[in-house]
């Protein structure tokens, strides 16, 4: 019994020796596998043979040394924190890519500013107040307007297209979410089976299932449980998303009917929104995680105008005008793409509509049933330089409404109470609930009549003359330099032209400059975890070099120790 037991201590260090090499080599040729964990061997006492107790001791004989498991070296506090801080991470640099390619449209750091357009407007338009009545300062003029409209659209559609574009890289992500969803749901399969026994663990899995976690938390804000049998759950922004059993995977459909623009929903859940954009992001809500939030988010959910800027002169009460000042700041304003292009253009509507309503003033009067109409100011129109005077032709016109409709008679009640019909042309206002009536960009162009004979464009006096008109002129310039917007209802400073534009690209270059600076230090953070996780988790050579030798030397003490047992015997059996 004695040599029996002597021998089996002397195979139970074969054993474990032998196990911890192999598992110390596992880690060697793992050192350089993305998400692999170090991982370590648990030797403990096999067990106890008690002869007896004494006062001194238990007096007890041991049998060995036992294999208790292979431990992966992980930091669970470190994992979580990990995951949270590169979601983030990767929210502000999905914004900050966005603002980068729109800073990119403008041409600001290319040599081929937009400021640049605006200028070249500004200058032909002070040629022209010079000589009016010349023909060649007309044609640059109008020429310089065909420029200015064109490239303001080419702007604001390579907008719109990248916004589009957006959706393939939601749409891949999503998907990509979905493929991760099943991965994790066939690992747990996996490494539920492979632990059922209760010896080993499937560490390399939980290394895979791992590394999906971290890849997910990229796209997404999760939470995860581990249960007793080594299957984990995950939510994704709260909603069940793996569970032990099934994988809710993602779709996406169209925000609404009138757009491209895609949104995620949970299908199994009842086709509810993956998110809330309804309200802004914040790091103090945790609601700022994850590359899928920031693009929707930097994306917004339609392609905005100048409508979506509230101003107080459109509404009728203040409390309507605070509830889109609220929709602005919660819907609009979080997006990056919707901002621009809401802000570009009020620019350009500010531009259009100044130089229209100069060249084609309007009046309002009030009709004998008390309604209030606009309608073409011919008292104090300007008329072209054609042989017909023609009055009323806009420099720039919308290209599915006209400006002013064809002569009516309307009633009115003159200075003397008497009810008075007058024949007038009604100046089609712009509805913000028809964007076919707008002076937005894609549907300004210049003003075809005037293309087509430069002539009509309206700067001669109303008196028969012939002469031009000087002080038309004069207030085409006054007009450019008078403010005629803030750049959002949280600002108070009313811009001109010139100021608003700077105004703009700087929003944009600050903006930026926020993104940027948060993403890297989401960045310094997220290596800093990352660091001090890989110092638990990490495989260092020189380590486990130390522990192959050490291991080794066991092995080989433990074979010796078998030998000399092995001597021992055979000396006694051959004295018997």
């Amino acid at each position: 019994m004695a040599s029996f037991s002597s021998l089996h201590i002397g195979v139970s260090a074969l054993n474990v020796s032998q196990a911890a090499l192999n598992v110390t080599s596992h880690n060697l040729a793992n050192v350089d596998t993305k998400g692999f964990v170090r991982q370590q061997t648990v030797i403990t006492d096999f067990q106890y043979i008690k002869w007896g107790e004494s006062h001194l001791s238990s007096m007890q004989r041991g049998l060995g040394a036992n294999f208790a498991e292979v431990k992966q070296v992980r930091d669970t506090f470190l994992d979580q924190a990990y995951r949270q801080e590169i979601g983030r991470q990767a929210f502000y640099e999905a914004q900050y890519a966005t603002i980068n390619e729109i800073e990119g449209l403008f041409g600001e750091l290319e040599g081929v500013q937009f400021q640049n357009t605006i200028k070249e407007l500004w200058e032909a338009l002070q040629e022209l107040t010079r000589e009016p009545d010349n023909i060649v300062a007309r044609a640059s003029f109008i020429q310089t307007a065909v420029s200015f409209v064109e490239r303001a659209d080419r702007i604001y559609s390579q907008m719109n297209d990248y916004q589009i574009n957006l959706n393939t890289k939601i749409l891949d992500q999503v998907n990509r979410i979905n493929e991760i969803g099943n991965e994790i749901r066939e690992l747990n399969i996996k490494i539920r089976h492979y632990e059922s026994s209760g010896v080993e663990k499937a560490n390399d899995l939980r290394d895979n299932r791992n590394l999906l976690l971290d890849e997910l938390s990229e796209m997404v804000g999760i939470t995860y449980k581990e249960n007793a049998a080594g299957v984990v759950t995950v939510n994704v922004e709260g909603v069940p998303f793996v569970t032990e059993d099934t994988v809710y995977r993602m779709d996406t459909v169209p925000v609404n009917d009138n757009t491209q623009m895609l949104k995620p929903i949970w299908v199994a859940h009842g086709y509810v929104d993956v998110y809330n954009l309804d309200t802004p992001p914040s790091s103090m809500k945790n609601t700022d995680i994850g590359s899928l939030k920031g693009l929707l988010t930097a994306r917004g959910h339609k392609q905005a105008n100048y409508t979506d800027i509230p101003v107080r002169d459109r509404y009728e009460t203040e409390k309507q005008y605070q509830d889109a000042v609220n929709v602005y700041n919660n819907v609009v304003n979080p997006s990056i793409m919707m901002t621009v292009q809401a802000q570009f253009d009020q620019l350009i509507h500010g531009i259009v509509t100044m130089i229209n309503d100069t060249l084609c003033p309007n009046k309002e009067i009030t009709l004998a049933d008390d309604s209030k109409i606009w309608v073409l100011d011919e008292e104090n129109a300007p008329v072209g330089m054609d042989t017909h005077k023609i009055m009323g032709e806009a420099l720039f016109s919308r290209k599915s409404t006209p400006r002013y409709t064809d002569y009516q008679d309307v009633q009115i009640i003159n200075a003397e109470g008497d009810i008075e019909t007058i024949s007038v042309r009604i100046y089609i206002e712009e509805d913000p609930t028809d964007n076919y009536t707008l002076y937005t960009l894609g549907e300004i162009e210049v003003n075809p009549n005037i293309l087509q004979n430069n002539s009509y464009l309206p700067l001669s006096k109303n008196d028969g003359t012939g002469a031009y008109d000087i002080e038309m002129a004069q207030r085409l310039l006054a007009n450019w330099k008078k403010p005629f917007a803030t750049l959002s209802p949280n600002s108070l400073t009313l811009n001109n032209i010139n100021e608003y534009y700077i105004a703009f690209i700087s929003e944009i270059a600050n903006r930026g400059e926020q993104m940027h600076t948060i993403s890297l230090n989401q960045m310094s953070m997220v290596d800093s975890i990352d660091n001090k996780r890989t110092e638990v988790t990490g495989v260092s050579s020189d380590e486990e070099l130390t522990n192959l030798i050490k291991f080794q030397h066991s092995f080989n003490a433990a074979a010796r120790y078998i030998n000399v047992v092995s001597e021992m015997l055979e000396h006694i059996i051959m004295r018997l």
